[in-house]
């Protein structure tokens, strides 16, 4: 009896499968086709948000740019309405530029970072432009993670959805289909938009965005056997006479001819046409990707009755049931590395700071990219994280694109109320002597000349050697009691000096990483300061003579940067401790002893909301050993991020207004972000600054002077611009300061 009711239940099974896939194979199959347009194309999300409510089923899924970007994750399992969360979250500002973290660069990236508004490629003594304006390599990543669960599928057609993109072969000027393969390395193929993103390569073809030879792939999508085909078209229309305004305009109107004619032809083979309304966006419009978004979700809604119509998926969309796991940690077996010829394996791997065998947060492995790409040293790191028979575990397969330049002139501009303005020219070259030493040569021309040479054989965590040149000159008043004597202030009757300083700096150093964010720099140092002044020179003479002494001085230093933003930090910590001890000078300086400088400042950044951050700082320093050489003591005020000697900052005084061989500093701020890149800071200081304060206690009296700040300041591509007023109690009056550009 058992026996034959097992055998009718599986008697009727088969026959309801079988009468399901009849009816499965019987009825239409919709394709869906999304075009390129950049951040128009977020208006899919708004149609794709349409089909999922109406549970539409869809058997195949082509794009082109960012139809082929949106298109891949809606095949690889992602809603509508997921898609619409994720895109939301995403600062398309870094995930498009090269901005990477300042926490991934090394000290000596940071710096280039910090310091030059402009970097051109510069080879036999010809300038060439970049290839493009991005590496995509922040997209790359974004892309790689959010696809981790599709990573086994080297065969688009076996996705949850089956899908396919399209690129441009540049040599060729034919279009590409790409289907198989590593699918976040052929969607960057086919939104490699021209001068935006540079070329990918894959197969030995060097392709670009499919929009330039095919931008609506509804033929290719017909001959997979579509039978009806939705298209969701976000291309421009022509311009009328009026909205012909400007050169761009005319530009992108004659790219558009093609695109144009093509949909006269392609749109009439689309049966069911969404066209959203998106002419009051651009292709970098992606501040505006909510309503671009509610565009396409109202274009899709217009032809709601045709889409009725179509076949459902069963539990409303395949979609809702694939099993999509971003994932915290991996755990990575083997690292296998490709295409480097300059740069070894360990090498790469220490910049990654992975080790085979480890499981790791895919943040870290992010991060370890990010530090790779930052050397500048790799035009593209393209990875695949293929999966293996352990789980969560995964082989990290790479290939890397060398820089093949080495050789760049950097450009920079700025002003600030010390220096007063400088053109910054620099020329870098890497793998001079070595395959990781850099050499650097700044040349600063404008009201005072000024140079940095730098030459470093970088072996990151074990001990780097380095060489540094650095010169400075500047005129200013400052305080008496920096140059003179008790006794030469009284005879002269002299509160402030105008005086003339020349400063060359030479440093021989080793300096080793540790614990990734610590950098301890141990070396040898030569300083030729000069100090002159017209203010109090006689008739025998153009100028007085304060100071022409070589010093010779052996220091440390130990320094700590973890701070999101130089400028404008929103978080992170940050140290930095100086310990000089100067053991000779030359016999200008004739009663010269030797003696010591320590100095440091420590600082804390968080934020309490996304525009509004804190920073606080405290410093000091001190001397210790013969005091009478005072021209290397500490001088109080003025506002820079890059002043030389023991020049501190200090609102509320002008530059070099306190002078002391000891001091006590704390220091608070407010940033508010009013607008992206636009912000008003509220800041205050308070310090104790004398002769031996640390022995008299007065260090942790009350403090003697106060000054507080308000400003504005806005980040461009030369740097912060920005402008302080400062007010101090004591003096009652008010110093204004201005600075323009990258400190240097």
């Amino acid at each position: 009896m058992k026996t034959t009711i097992l055998t009718l239940l599986l008697l009727i099974t088969f026959s309801a499968n079988a009468q399901n896939q009849v009816e499965d194979n019987s009825r239409p199959k919709v394709g869906l086709v999304l075009s390129g347009g950049g951040a128009k194309g977020l208006a899919h999300i708004g149609a794709l948000k349409v089909l999922d409510t109406l549970g539409v089923k869809v058997d195949y899924v082509a794009g082109t740019s960012m139809g082929a970007i949106i298109g891949s994750l809606y095949a690889s399992g992602y809603t509508g309405k997921e898609l619409d969360s994720i895109f939301n979250s995403i600062d398309f500002d870094k995930i498009i530029s090269d901005d990477l973290p300042r926490a991934s660069k090394a000290f000596y990236e940071r710096n280039n970072a910090e310091r030059y508004a402009i970097t051109l490629p510069f080879d036999n003594f010809n300038l060439k432009l970049p290839s493009a304006l991005s590496r995509g390599q922040n997209t790359y990543n974004l892309l790689s993670k959010l696809m981790l669960h599709v990573s086994d599928i080297n065969d688009f057609e076996n996705l949850p959805i089956p899908f396919f993109c399209i690129a441009t072969n540049i040599e060729t000027g034919k279009q590409v289909l790409l289907n198989k393969g590593n699918l976040t390395h052929a969607v960057m193929a086919s939104g490699a938009l021209p001068s935006l993103f540079q070329p990918v390569k894959i197969d030995n073809q060097i392709l670009i965005d499919g929009g330039v030879v095919n931008n609506y792939p509804i033929d290719e999508l017909r001959a997979k056997g579509m039978d009806i085909i939705i298209g969701v078209d976000v291309q421009d229309g022509l311009l009328n006479i009026e909205e012909l305004t400007s050169a761009p305009d005319v530009l992108i109107q004659i790219n558009n001819f093609r695109t144009i004619n093509d949909m006269k032809l392609k749109a009439p083979k689309t049966d069911i046409y969404i066209k959203p309304d998106i002419k009051d966006f651009n292709v970098v419009s992606f501040n505006q990707g909510n309503n671009i978004i509610a565009n396409g979700a109202k274009a899709a809604i217009e032809n709601i009755e045709a889409l009725k119509q179509l076949p459902k998926a069963k539990n409303s969309n395949i979609n809702s049931v694939v099993k999509k796991v971003v994932r915290d940690s991996i755990k990575i077996r083997n690292i296998k590395v490709k295409g480097n010829s300059k740069y070894t394996r360990s090498y790469i791997l220490g910049k990654l700071k992975l080790k085979g065998g480890e499981k790791v947060s895919y943040k870290n492995v992010v991060k370890g990219l990010n530090s790779l790409i930052a050397t500048n040293n790799f035009d593209s790191f393209y990875y695949d994280l293929e999966p293996t028979d352990e789980k969560d575990t995964y082989d990290l397969l790479a290939e890397v694109n060398e820089t093949e330049t080495t050789t760049f002139l950097k450009l920079g501009v700025h002003y600030d109320d010390l220096y007063k303005s400088g053109a910054l020219i620099n020329l870098t070259k890497k793998s001079l002597l070595f395959g990781n030493d850099v050499i650097s040569l700044d040349m600063v021309f404008g009201d005072n000349v000024r140079y940095d040479f730098n030459y470093l054989i970088d072996k990151g965590f074990y001990w780097s050697v380095g060489l540094r040149s650095r010169y400075n000159a500047f005129k200013k008043d400052v305080n008496a009691e920096l140059l003179l004597d008790d006794t030469q202030i009284t005879s002269t009757g002299l509160n402030k000096v105008n005086a003339s300083l020349h400063d060359q700096t030479n440093q021989f150093y080793l300096q080793t990483l540790f614990r990734k964010d610590f950098a301890l720099s141990l070396g040898a140092e030569h300083k030729r300061l000069e100090v002159t002044s017209e203010t109090i020179a006689n008739t025998n003479q153009d100028e007085f003579v304060f100071e022409s002494t070589d010093y010779f001085s052996a220091f440390g230093k130990l320094k700590l940067d973890t701070y999101d933003n130089k400028y404008f930090p929103k978080r992170g910590v940050f140290f930095n401790g100086d310990f000089h001890t100067y053991l000779f000078a030359s016999r200008f300086n004739e009663d010269f002893e030797s003696f010591s400088i320590a100095s440091a400042t420590m600082g804390y950044a968080f934020s309490v909301s996304p525009k509004v951050s804190f920073n606080l700082q405290t410093g000091g320093g001190f001397k210790l050993g013969d005091k009478s050489t005072t021209t290397l003591d500490f001088a109080l005020g003025g506002y820079g991020n890059n002043l030389i000697n023991n020049f501190i900052p200090f609102y509320g005084y002008d530059f070099i207004s306190l002078t002391g061989n000891s001091y006590v500093k704390a220091y608070f701020s407010m940033d508010y972000e009013v607008f992206n890149k636009h912000h008003i800071t509220l800041e205050g200081n308070w310090a104790n600054v004398d002769d031996d304060i640390f022995e008299t206690g007065e260090w942790f009296t009350l403090p003697d002077y106060r000054g507080y700040a308000l400003g504005y300041a806005l980040e461009s591509f030369i740097g912060p611009i920005q402008i302080k007023y400062s007010y101090s109690p004591e003096q009652r009056d008010s110093v204004w300061y201005f600075n323009v550009g990258f400190w240097f």
